[in-house]
């Protein structure tokens, strides 16, 4: 016990309401911090029935406990609250003046009643402390009290359902599961006989109440065992408001820190109203006949021909004329309720109307969202159809397509005023929303299929106009190759270019989007070039022999070389070769940067260039400039055939065209042989210092 419960007097004896006291202990237990995590438990019950002892020993508390020596008197005085110890989550018990006590008189009921109501009021348990000799019995202590407990809580505005928890002391031999059925009896009698208002007169017991019934054994008698049987019921306190706990349903519960300001107001309440008119009868009478009225016009309104048909239309297409025939419809409804409600209490009656127009509206807005729905996807479709029948007449142009979005969004705005209710303002902006997002989307996609197709048409056409100039330009491998495909590029993607970026302005691009799309176009171009430099790399040799032959085995006239013994075939065949050399020389790296290299010279220093003064011997030659993956000064990404590749090549060509050398000089001995003589009568050694010497 101690003072950890602190213990308060929360209203006196005469009905004073300690504000100060209850501010104080609000204090001290932190109430304010507990949230919705705090429960009420308060106890009723005859004089000197023990309450305060099943709490002090339930809880933990220190109310005042009665001296059996001193004889039954009252102990308890008005209403007193302390805070139980060890239980979660914070419980607040609240021991109530005990009834029929003969110091207040038998008549006086007046505070009886009105604690009763705190309790209810306040609680999520009330404890009903009672004997259990009087179970069973007409004139038994508890019945006025249990009477006063049930009146009362008609009063409440809006009770919430309180688990009553019945205490049965000083426990026979009768086993419980044969006194709680006569209990449970004797409890539906008092509330069958109980009046009620006319919106309670069918309404049962478990609607205000959860009954629960425990029996405990005397505590003068056997002390042990109470104590024993109150450990027990103590667990059932512990998260009493938990889902399945002992606490009711805890409507309207206020936060912790307004409990204070919130009791005050339900006692001064109790005290201004001592016939316990809670709500007053004209209210309550109100209350109930206009809810009863609206949920009439709710059932007709849903029960109506016209609306029904509305709403089977809705299902499947837009609805012209919607807003205005149903705004009829809810009006004739609305006015109805008028008429019938006119003379009860104007407070209710306005509530009730309101809550009826927003019941109706409840059921009205989804077919309103439907008929949107209708209304955004036919204007959809009108939009695409009209511009994609502009697109195939003009073309695109975004000022084209804005005008007809603007179009198309006036004529939803036409269509949504159509279908707008007079009783209230519902905003079709979202939808309108959805619909412009999807108007742009559709013209987004037919811009970015037709900015596809112009810069393909224009890509196509760059290529046609580099694709057989480059190649002929590639084949004729001179000094001036290169130079003369970089005018070729300049030349042609300056004028496509120009054609593209004309054509772009009817699309009102951001110039960012413009410049990558031109600079697509250009880079196409160089790509044009690059993939033709790598085709024709790739038969390079092919290109080479045929270059060797047509050189070797034409005059300058080109004609057909006939070899009569007087051609220098040494010098023919230099010279063939270095224009094969040439176009070696030409094809092994791409060249639109203007940047110098020096792969024609290497080519000719190590292929064509080869005899040195004095020697013969290549073996020993200490450098091979070809015996490298890499050209010097030519970035890997613009080579096409590296050095070793080219030395490769070089040595597949010459063994591929020492046939026809070697034909050439056998044709010049056979015409300088003495007639008669055949070939294959002298030394084939000749034939072999002749190719040596080439």
């Amino acid at each position: 016990m101690g003072d950890a419960c602190f213990s308060t007097q929360l209203i006196d004896g005469d009905g004073v309401f300690n504000v100060s006291g209850l501010d104080n202990f609000m204090k001290e237990v932190k109430l304010g911090e507990c949230g919705l995590s705090y429960a009420v438990v308060s106890i009723m019950g005859p004089q000197s029935s023990g309450k305060s002892t099943l709490l002090n020993h339930l809880f933990g508390t220190n109310f005042r406990e009665m001296d059996a020596f001193k004889g039954r008197s009252q102990t308890t005085k008005g209403i007193w609250l302390a805070k139980a110890q060890n239980i979660e989550p914070c419980t607040l018990v609240m021991d109530l003046e005990g009834t029929d006590g003969r110091e207040r008189g038998e008549d006086d009921t007046a505070f009886e009643k009105q604690s009763a109501l705190f309790a209810l009021a306040v609680s999520d348990i009330v404890l009903i402390n009672m004997w259990c000799h009087d179970i069973g019995r007409e004139q038994a202590a508890n019945k006025p009290l249990l009477k006063t407990v049930f009146q009362v809580m008609m009063r409440l505005f809006s009770p919430r359902k309180t688990t009553l928890l019945f205490v049965i002391r000083d426990k026979s031999k009768t086993p419980l599961e044969n006194l709680e059925p006569i209990l449970r009896e004797d409890i539906q009698k008092i509330w069958d006989a109980v009046p009620k208002p006319h919106a309670h007169k069918e309404t049962p017991l478990s609607e205000f109440f959860n009954v629960e019934v425990v029996a405990l054994s005397s505590y003068e008698e056997k002390e042990e065992l109470f104590k024993e049987q109150v450990s027990h019921l103590r667990a059932r306190f512990q998260h009493s408001i938990a889902p399945g706990g002992l606490a009711g349903d805890r409507r309207g519960v206020v936060p912790a820190s307004g409990f204070s300001f919130s009791s005050q107001q339900f006692w001064k309440i109790i005290k201004e109203n001592k016939d316990l008119d809670l709500p007053a009868h004209k209210v309550m009478v109100a209350t109930v006949r206009c809810e009863e009225i609206g949920n009439e016009k709710v059932a007709s309104f849903t029960a109506d021909e016209e609306w029904q048909q509305f709403e089977e239309a809705i299902q499947h297409d837009y609805v012209p004329g919607f807003g205005k025939k149903l705004s009829s419809i809810l009006d004739r409804c609305l006015s109805e309720y008028d008429m019938e409600a006119i003379y009860f209490d104007e407070g209710v009656r306005t509530s009730k109307r309101q809550q009826l127009e927003s019941k109706l509206l409840q059921l009205v807005n989804p077919a309103y969202q439907l008929l949107l729905g209708h209304l955004r996807t036919r204007t959809l479709e009108a939009f695409k159809e009209s511009f994609d029948k502009a697109l195939t007449k003009e073309g695109f142009a975004a000022a084209a397509a804005r005008n007809c979005m603007q179009t198309f969004l006036e004529q939803f705005d036409k269509g949504s005023e159509d279908a707008a209710i007079q009783q209230v303002k519902w905003d079709p902006s979202k939808v309108k929303d959805k619909l412009k997002r999807d108007m742009e989307a559709h013209v987004a996609s037919v811009r970015n299929a037709k900015l596809s197709e112009l810069c393909a048409k224009y890509e196509a056409q760059l290529t046609k106009a580099l694709a057989e100039p480059v190649e002929a330009l590639l084949d004729s491998a001179s000094e001036d190759t290169w130079p003369a495909i970089r005018k070729l590029l300049q030349r042609e993607t300056k004028a496509v270019v120009s054609g593209l970026e004309s054509a772009l302005s009817a699309f009102e691009l951001d110039e960012a989007s413009e410049k990558d799309l031109l600079a697509k176009l250009e880079n196409h171009g160089r790509s044009v070039v690059e993939s033709k430099a790598k085709e024709e790399a790739g038969r390079v040799l092919i290109r080479m022999k045929d270059r060797f032959s047509t050189l070797f085995s034409r005059d300058a006239d080109s004609m057909p070389r006939v070899w009569t013994g007087k051609e220098d075939i040494k010098a023919i065949t230099k010279t063939a070769r270095s224009a094969s050399m040439k176009l070696l020389a030409t094809l092994a790296a791409i060249r639109l940067d203007e940047d110098v290299d020096n792969i024609e010279n290497t080519l000719s220093l190590a292929l064509v260039d080869t005899a040195r003064p004095g020697t013969t011997d290549r073996s020993i030659q200490s450098f091979d400039p070809l015996a490298s993956s890499s050209w010097e000064r030519v970035p890997e990404d613009k080579t096409l055939i590296s050095p070793v590749q080219c030395k490769s090549l070089w040595r597949q060509f010459k063994a591929e065209t020492e046939y026809t050398v070697t034909q050439a000089i056998a044709a010049q001995r056979i015409r300088g042989t003495t007639t008669g003589c055949h070939l294959h009568g002298h030394s084939p050694q000749w034939l072999f210092l002749d190719l040596m010497s080439l």
